[in-house]
């Protein structure tokens, strides 16, 4: 048989043959290894070459030394055309031989990688976790070994498929694991209510670190921390999020008692109408559009009518109104940074309001406006340009 191949295709010389006929060596079977692999993989072989080819590949897999097997594995961890079950041999061998073909090898089955994460060990699990691409439902079964090393490692693999459920299974189980939270932080895209969540678990981590190492007072310590949490979390939405992804943000926000009255503040004067509208939505538990009609109101009811019902204070009313003016009047100019001048157009108008006697608001609710939304000392309304800018 290797003769044949050897002459068909000059694969293995002559002297290849005769030492492993004469001193079958585990370094003459390596070598003999490597060159069947290659001339297999390279696909320049007939069909009944392939088969010989394939047949050699199998009793070396049988009977080989651990090193010959290793050496096959990774020489076709890659390659396409590896029969299934030449590839689900390797996989299922000691972890030298198999964590090649388990990482990189497209052969094997989802099927195949469940059965590897049901019933072999940790090395090959975190393997399957290392692939180019992870299936949502291999994914689930590697969260459901509970094991840092695996679950840190499919996290932190941007070709994992995670469904929101399996990110929430993660954060319940690992919320306050480093290596996990950071693999999660550094993917490139998370959905938004899974980095909420991540966000209020990193905050009360900081804020025990500032009550430790500064002496802070615990009440001191928890509005910093609300406060960097508040613009970290509206931070999570992008312009192309979707009102699907806004409306889980929100709803996650209200049931877990953060969809407070400032981070709506904060948000509506950033310019994010969209969240304003489906938080007071959420809160008064009105259909999104009959909340978008009364927010939008051209009469003087409607508007205060919903914050009402919502429940947000009364000393807000104002700046939100003066938000909604601003949003009706005004339109993205599709310019250069135009969401930055529409940000700045509505810090302006609201701030306007405040300083308006005529508007009742008081040096006390500028001062909370202010330090809510900026983290600043307040000693002039041009700090918060200085912010923006």
């Amino acid at each position: 048989m290797i003769l044949k191949v050897a002459k068909m295709r000059q694969t293995l010389t002559q002297t290849d043959v005769r030492l492993l006929l004469e001193e079958p060596s585990a370094a003459n079977r390596e070598d003999a290894a490597l060159k069947v692999a290659s001339a297999y993989s390279a696909e320049e072989l007939s069909n009944d070459e392939r088969n010989i080819a394939e047949d050699i590949i199998r009793v070396m897999t049988q009977v080989a030394e651990v090193r010959v097997r290793a050496a096959l594995s990774e020489n076709l961890k890659e390659y396409t055309g590896l029969s299934h079950d030449i590839a689900k041999k390797l996989a299922c061998d000691v972890d030298a031989v198999a964590l090649p073909v388990i990482q990189f090898s497209e052969v094997l089955t989802d099927d195949d990688l469940l059965e590897i994460i049901r019933n072999e060990g940790t090395e090959k699990q975190t393997a399957v976790a290392g692939r180019a691409q992870v299936s949502e439902k291999v994914s689930e079964a590697l969260v459901d070994t509970g094991k840092e090393e695996v679950v840190a490692t499919l996290v932190s693999n941007d070709g994992a498929q995670i469904s929101d459920k399996t990110f929430s299974k993660v954060i319940d189980h690992f919320g306050e694991n480093e290596r996990v939270n950071a693999g999660m932080v550094g993917r490139t895209k998370l959905p938004v209510a899974i980095a909420e969540r991540l966000v209020n678990l990193v905050s009360e981590k900081l804020r025990d670190e500032l009550v430790a190492q500064h002496e802070l007072p615990a009440d001191i310590a928890s509005d910093l921390i609300l406060q960097s949490r508040e613009r970290a979390t509206l931070g999570l939405l992008a312009p192309d999020d979707g009102i699907m992804d806004v409306h889980a943000l929100i709803t996650q926000l209200n049931k877990n008692g953060r969809l407070t009255p400032s981070i709506i503040l904060r948000a509506i004067c950033m310019g994010d109408i969209e969240f304003f509208e489906i938080s007071v939505s959420v809160l008064s538990r009105l259909p999104l559009g009959a909340a978008r009609a009364l927010i939008h109101d051209e009469g003087a009811l409607g508007l205060p009518a919903i914050i009402d019902l919502a429940g947000l204070p009364e000393a807000m009313k104002p700046m939100f109104k003066a938000a909604i003016d601003v949003a009706n009047e005004t339109q993205y100019d599709g310019g250069e940074d135009d969401r930055e001048r529409f940000r700045r157009r509505m810090l302006e108008r609201v701030l306007t309001y405040m300083e308006d006697p005529s508007e009742g608001l008081g040096d006390d609710n500028a001062e909370y406006l202010l330090e809510r939304l900026c983290g600043l000392d307040v000693s002039g309304t041009s700090q918060i340009w200085r912010a923006e800018a």
